[in-house]
């Protein structure tokens, strides 16, 4: 299982891309945040309110996932980070491969 990270500039586009990758079975859920980022984008800091998407998600389908942020995201360098978990409840995992296909 892994965890994905990924945030946008309006929640709109979040909920547009989370429904899809949730039709497509490729992420059993998401959780979404309002964040305030500050980063080094073509050489001035620059702060943005933004929406933080937390995916849950099947190791194997990273790829898929990705493309579809990057395609959708909005951003000219979408960030899309993965985190593999080496511990999870049973239960849950086991919930995880029953809602998403590789």
């Amino acid at each position: 299982m892994i965890l994905l990270f990924t945030t946008f500039h309006k929640k709109e586009t979040a909920l547009k891309i989370g429904k899809s990758l949730l039709k497509d079975r490729l992420i059993a859920c998401y959780n979404l945040l309002p964040v305030e980022s500050a980063y080094w984008w073509k050489g001035e800091i620059v702060g943005n309110k933004e929406i933080l998407m937390i995916l849950k998600t099947r190791k194997e389908n990273f790829g898929q996932v990705e493309s579809q942020i990057k395609k959708h995201s909005g951003y000219e360098i979408p960030e899309v980070l993965a985190v593999t978990l080496s511990q999870v409840n049973k239960s849950y995992l086991d919930w995880i491969h029953s809602e998403t296909k590789t």
